[in-house]
């Protein structure tokens, strides 16, 4: 019997592991929709409804280089793009410091500001130059159709500055290290996204890949 259950066991890690890797896109849960309502992630009167999200399941190296099963909460319409891109991504073994529904919306998320994310029901951040102004216009992530990949090693810059201190010695783009977002950018632009690191001026999203660009 302990042979069987050892075998059902594997097969079922191997089943989830092939449905990860190939990728899967679904409607959030009703649990789901009350922990990113609780997390205050959406509210009334944002741009995207609820039922228009979904939960992409896929995998994703860490830097740990092991292999792991992330989430991300993207709008529908550009769900199945995406699952190319994270696909992609895996094959090139692109590291991910963390990918998962927990980590921005559950009780307790991640506070070490490196998690991979798209949405976020917010407006857009002005630039490190602005000082501590405030955004104006809804953000790209609060349609979904935005990701923030690896952000403390793709900091949002600005004048030579970032808000992030933990992500300075990022800043000097030409020292190449593990999850800088550099070699991916063709990867969404396959898909026919922009990536904010080819902003124009001093300001650079480098963490940031959208739909249009912005």
């Amino acid at each position: 019997m302990k042979a069987v259950a050892l075998l059902l066991a594997v097969t079922f890690c191997a089943v989830v592991a092939a449905t990860a890797h190939a990728g899967t896109s679904r409607p959030l849960t009703w649990a789901q929709k009350q922990e990113v309502k609780a997390s205050g992630e959406w509210h009334a009167g944002c741009p995207v409804g609820l039922g228009r999200l979904r939960v992409l399941t896929t995998l994703y190296h860490g830097f740990d280089n092991r292999t792991h099963v992330g989430q991300i909460v993207v709008n529908e319409a550009v769900a199945h793009p995406l699952l190319k891109v994270f696909r992609a991504l895996y094959r090139l073994r692109f590291p991910i410091r963390e990918m998962s529904f927990a980590a921005m919306y559950g009780p307790h998320p991640n506070q070490n500001g490196d998690v991979t994310a798209s949405f976020e029901c917010r407006d857009a951040v002005p630039s490190p130059c602005s000082g501590n102004a405030k955004g104006t216009n809804w953000s790209m992530h609060a349609y979904g159709e935005a990701v923030d990949v690896d952000p403390r090693e793709n900091p949002y810059v600005g004048c030579g500055m970032t808000r992030d201190k933990t992500a300075l010695s990022y800043l000097n783009r030409k020292n190449q290290r593990p999850g800088m977002n550099e070699p991916i950018v063709h990867v969404f632009a396959s898909i026919g996204w922009g990536w904010g690191g080819s902003w124009y001026g001093s300001t650079k999203d480098y963490m940031h890949f959208s739909i249009n660009g912005h």
